[in-house]
Order: structure tokens, then sequence, then C-alpha cells
């Protein structure tokens, strides 16, 4: 794959199959995403390939010609009133010149470059942080947790804080808790419930936000390669801030309390509170099994917190059914991490009830309840 560093004109990358299967379905075994953040030229040139590569690939419309050859002219004189300033965009236009493409491969090609020229030309890419950008900010030394599967993946750090990591992500963070903060750095998206320790505040980093927490539960989706970063509050109560990284952003710090949402327009540096989720389908309908499910039982059998714990984080809890069978539990699970839920149901279990976490197993040895 190392000859793609050669690759300077649209061309190459149309031909690449590896690059095509990353566009088309995601896919994206040869790293191409951290390949093209690497540099911001490069990333341009990937830009142009990709909008040009979807066009290539849309099925007939039945738009008139007119509609589109107007959407397009308008386009082009956009495009050529930047011809002196040299902007990306006319690689573009040449490529059209060259390559013959149908009614509806125009027509999104038109309403692709229409929202890229506008970005690329008016909003300023110094704003943009990307992951890796925070981790080489960062001096200490950190273990990195990448999700390549199709299921979230929990994630346990050493002050008892528990994240369920979504697929295509990844969390940094330190072995050890130092210092008066706990600082760990998100690309993607996670279910965070953080351990409580008023002296020691916890903080999220994702993209160009900070989020500061002391002991709550609270979702993150801070991909690199979308406009928007999106905090989620279930329980407790966070607050939100712009980093350090960012000069140009006067915004100040936002509180969010439970059932409250922010959205970050990254490109703008703009925060748009969101007091109420369920007004928002975007947020309700990617909310996970851990966000729904209620972690209040009265006089419930062991067997049934098990399964609910299972269906939240998406684990696998192996325990002795027999001895365990004629158990029942009445507690209160909300705003706590995973291995603090399952330190609560052994200790109310007894007799010397004890638990092994393995990745995303769970192993539970009791002699039956008290």
């Amino acid at each position: 794959m190392q000859e793609r560093n050669n690759y300077t004109e649209i061309e190459d990358f149309l031909a690449n199959e590896s690059f095509q299967r990353w566009i088309r379905f995601k896919n994206d075994q040869q790293g191409w995403e951290e390949w093209t953040l690497e540099n911001p030229k490069r990333a341009k040139l990937v830009e142009e390939a990709r909008l040009w590569l979807l066009a290539m690939k849309v099925n007939d419309t039945s738009l008139s010609p007119i509609v589109i050859k107007t959407a397009l002219q308008s386009t082009w004189a956009k495009i050529d009133k930047k011809e002196k300033q040299e902007d990306p965009t006319i690689r573009i236009v040449k490529l059209l010149k060259k390559y013959r493409v149908n009614t509806a491969a125009a027509v999104l090609l038109f309403a692709l470059l229409s929202t890229w020229f506008y970005n690329s030309l008016y909003i300023p890419e110094s704003n943009i942080i990307t992951y890796n950008e925070l981790i080489n900010e960062n001096g200490e030394g950190l273990v990195e947790q990448t999700n390549n599967s199709n299921k979230a993946q929990i994630i346990t750090l050493s002050d008892g804080s528990s994240v369920l990591l979504k697929p295509d992500s990844k969390l940094s963070y330190p072995k050890i808790f130092t210092g008066n903060e706990r600082k760990v750095y998100l690309s993607g998206e996670g279910f965070f419930e953080i351990s409580k320790n008023p002296k020691k505040p916890f903080f999220v980093y994702a993209n160009e936000i900070v989020t500061k927490v002391v002991g709550t539960s609270f979702r993150i989706k801070a991909y690199n390669d979308q406009p928007n970063v999106e905090v989620i509050v279930r329980t407790g109560k966070v607050k939100v801030k712009s980093s350090q990284l960012i000069k140009d952003s006067k915004e100040k710090e936002i509180v969010l309390l439970p059932n409250q949402a922010l959205r970050f327009i990254r490109k703008k540096l703009i925060f748009n509170k969101i007091t109420d989720i369920t007004l928002d389908k975007n947020l309700t309908q990617n909310e996970g099994n851990i966000e729904q499910l209620s972690f209040e039982f009265t006089d419930i059998p062991i067997s049934q917190i098990f399964k609910t714990i299972e269906q939240a984080y998406l684990i696998k809890i192996d325990f002795p059914v027999e001895k365990l069978k004629n158990c029942h539990l009445t507690t209160s699970l909300n705003d706590q991490p995973l291995p603090e839920k399952l330190k609560i149901i052994c200790k109310s279990i007894g007799n010397d009830t004890s638990y092994e976490m393995n990745g995303n197993q769970i192993i539970i040895t009791s002699d039956g309840c008290n």
C-alpha cells in the first residue's frame, strides 16, 4: 500500500480497489482514514476522489436535462471565479470533461460539490481537531484500545469507570490515573459510566470538545469524519466546553442534565443545546440498550438482573444457575459503572460471591444467597 504515497491525481484513487471499498462500503482494512488525516493536502485530494466516486455510482433519475444544466452551470460559475486561486475543485471540472457521467451522477456531483465548495472556501480548516492531534498534545503514556468488531466492547478503567466502546471507535487512557484529574481521549462513540470521585474530576476529550464529569453516565459520539460531536446525558450532570486547542471559540461552559444533549457543529464552532432528547429523532434512534433499560430492581430474581445487564452491555455472564435460582434482590444500580454494579450484586448475594471480568465475559462464583 506504500504506492498510494505517490498518488497525485484523482484517477490514481479511482483505480484503487481498496479505496473504492472504503468509500462505498466503509471497509477500511488498509487504514485509509488514518493515512488521509496525516496530511491536509492529501485529505483534500482524497475528498475530491470520494466525491467523484460517489457521483459515478448513482442510479438514473427522471430530472429534466434543463434542471441539471442550470444547476451545473451555477456550480461551474462559482468554481471559475476561484480558478486563479488554484481551488482544488478545478480538478473535478477537468474530470467531468474527461469522463461521461449519467444524469443522476451529475445532479449528485452538483449537490456534493456545492456543499464541499462552501465548506472549503468559507470555513477555516484550522478549527478542525482530530483524535490524533489530541493524542500528540498529551505527554503521558497512554493505552489505546480499538474496536474493529461489529459489536460494542466493554472497557474497565483503573478507577472503576466503564466505557461501552462502539464499533469503529478508539479510546486512549492511562493504565493508572495519577494526579488530580482523570483524562481519556475518544474517537468514535462510547457510553461512559464514571466512578464517583469529587476530588478527581473525569475529562473526556473528543475532537473539539471536552466533557467534564464527577460521577454520571452519558454517551459521546465523535467520529473524525462526521460534521458534529454529540453528548447525551442519561444520569447525573456534565459540563461541556471547547478544547483549549481551539483559539476562535467564544462559547462558555455548558451544563447538561439527565435527558439533555449537546450537538457541537465542528466547522462553525457552534453549540446547540437540546433540553429534551425525546424531541430529537436522531438522538433517540441511536440510543442503545444501556440507555433504554432500567436498573431499578424490586424483589427481582438474580437471573433476571444478570439478563438485564447482559442486554445492556452486550456481554455474557456465566453464573451457578442452580445455586442462585431462588435468590431475589432489591436494589438500585442506576448511575453505577459495570464493575460497581457487579460488586453490589455480589455483596448482596453474600456467601463469598465474587466476579471476574475477561473482556466481554463475566464469571460469577457463588455458593448461593444468604
